[in-house]
């Protein structure tokens, strides 16, 4: 028996990789459960026209002749009427810690990685675009592209750096669903897979423990994040005087090693004690 389609208006630049952090999110989305995907192209602008007036902001899907808009909608309208599907939010405590996790990547990576890439940005979208996003992004992010993306290499490590919690986060799971992705997994890589859609200079070292969850993730579904026209994010250098890009030594203990007796806290007692 065919699988049943949605009908899914995506974000595209020229390159034709979705752009949106949170359309990537919702594809990821319908797809977990088991949807197929019936894709409407475009870019940025025509949004309006495309939807029948329906929305100006993407993503939007449509389900049976019924309309549902914005991430956080949708992924409640699937759970809601797939019900027999894996649930993308399978406890409510889900939909609260990862607010507060999205909350956190925004601030420490995808907004510093938008100032770091503003320019790019607009450089991948459709010529038709480039007008649309230049003198929106710069009332956004208060100033001319060229000059906030400009010494992008001295912010880059720092921000690599940054995203520790989310290493920690993965370091004994595959997923941050656990042993199965969830929401979570997709809500976070599609903000990796926005800065791969427009970054054409790499924003993590290439043997970042963050690389086996990204490939994890973007295998799902057929491979459905490895599109052609995405740009490889791996592959930062780490030059002399940089912050490490990441923590390369086992941290002691605290929230990173659990305490099973004291053969598990002697090497940080004694640590400890050497500075007394």
């Amino acid at each position: 028996m065919a699988s049943k389609s949605v009908t899914f208006y995506d974000l595209q630049v020229s390159t034709g990789a979705t752009i949106s952090p949170f359309v990537w999110a919702t594809k990821f989305a319908v797809k977990h459960k088991g949807l197929d995907l019936d894709i409407v192209d475009g870019g940025f602008t025509g949004i309006m026209d495309r939807t029948g007036g329906k929305t100006e902001r993407l993503p939007a899907i449509v389900d049976d002749g019924k309309w549902v808009l914005d991430s956080w909608g949708i992924v409640e309208y699937l759970d809601e009427t797939y019900p027999d599907a894996p649930l993308l939010i399978p406890h409510e405590s889900v939909a609260v810690m990862l607010k507060a996790l999205d909350a956190w990547f925004w601030g420490a990576a995808v907004g510093p990685w938008m100032r770091s890439y503003c320019a790019d940005y607009r450089d991948v979208c459709f010529e038709h675009d480039k007008e649309y996003i230049t003198s929106s992004r710069e009332v956004i992010l208060g100033g001319k592209l060229e000059e906030l993306q400009q010494g992008r290499e001295d912010r880059l490590p720092a921000i690599s750096a940054a995203l520790e919690p989310l290493r920690l986060a993965l370091r004994e799971n595959d997923f941050l669903g656990g042993s199965s992705p969830n929401y979570a997994d997709y809500r976070i890589i599609g903000g990796f897979l926005w800065l791969a859609s427009l970054a054409q200079t790499p924003a993590l070292a290439a043997d970042d423990p963050l690389r086996p969850w990204y490939q994890r993730v973007c295998d799902l579904y057929d491979g459905l994040g490895n599109h052609p026209g995405l740009f490889p994010i791996f592959g930062l250098e780490q030059r002399e005087g940089d912050p490490d890009l990441f923590m390369r030594e086992t941290v002691m203990g605290g929230i990173n090693k659990r305490n099973t007796g004291p053969a598990s806290t002697q090497a940080e007692t004694k640590f400890i004690n050497k500075q007394d």
